[in-house]
């Protein structure tokens, strides 16, 4: 099994990150993929980043689709999976999507602890689209500037840590959902801190996409993630024109 970690942020240091997560999790013979998007931003953080990272993310799946068996969408927030469902064939998870659901399975109530509160409307909005609001109790953000995207998860440890444990003492979270591919492995870290489970969401999309790909199921034909009809475009990417176009 093939599985592209595609990482639509411009952040290499981001993708070393969830890809070593993703092996240390990933059942033996799978073989992680990891991309980086080749434009954008070093973290998205807000709409605008997000449409960027989106585009991004489906220039390396008209690339990639036809190489790999499945693909983790590696932005918590999940710029454009829904698009990228509407156009590829292949599984698709996002790590939102994963950690949430995952978080539903262990839980009533989860919680969503993050490095800053730049991150909450549209963390908010994510979970609105999974449909999820009566299961959220509470974001958690801490209100603080960081060193860099690549060292926010050490040195914020602690801070997240206590913020997980405010989750739980004060919102009445029965898990933790870490947000943010910076924050991937940290819950291996701190899960002695906090008496509740912890949910790595990177770990957690690589167990979900190595089922589905597993289950074989079949492209819809019909329904909200079908391909669209062909369509000209205009200036896009080669490779990701064709698909719209359906010429590839």
């Amino acid at each position: 099994m093939k599985i592209l970690l595609l990482n639509p942020n411009t952040s290499d240091v981001l993708t070393d990150q969830l890809a070593e997560v993703a092996r240390k999790y990933a059942a033996a013979g799978t073989e992680i993929v990891p991309a980086t998007g080749t434009f954008g931003v070093p973290y998205i953080a807000n709409r605008a980043e997000a449409v960027i990272g989106a585009n991004a993310a489906l220039e390396i799946l008209a690339q990639q689709h036809r190489n790999v068996d499945g693909a983790i969408l590696a932005a918590f927030g999940d710029p454009g999976l829904g698009a990228a469902r509407e156009l590829f064939d292949i599984p698709i998870v996002g790590l939102a999507e994963a950690g949430m659901l995952t978080a539903c399975m262990v839980g009533k109530k989860f919680a969503i602890v993050t490095f800053s509160t730049a991150l909450g409307a549209w963390y908010r909005e994510c979970v609105e689209w999974n449909q999820l609001q009566d299961r959220c109790c509470a974001i958690r953000m801490l209100d603080q500037s960081f060193k860099s995207i690549g060292s926010v998860r050490d040195e914020k440890e602690a801070l997240l840590a206590e913020l997980a444990n405010r989750a739980v003492e004060e919102d009445g979270a029965d898990v933790i959902v870490l947000a943010g591919a910076p924050l991937s492995g940290l819950a291996d870290r701190i899960r002695d801190r906090v008496p509740v489970p912890m949910i790595d969401c990177c770990a957690a999309a690589i167990k979900q996409i190595e089922g589905l790909v597993t289950m074989q199921l079949k492209a819809p034909e019909v329904g909200t993630f079908r391909r669209p009809g062909a369509k000209d475009t205009r200036g896009l990417n080669d490779l990701l024109a064709a698909r719209i176009e359906h010429r590839d």
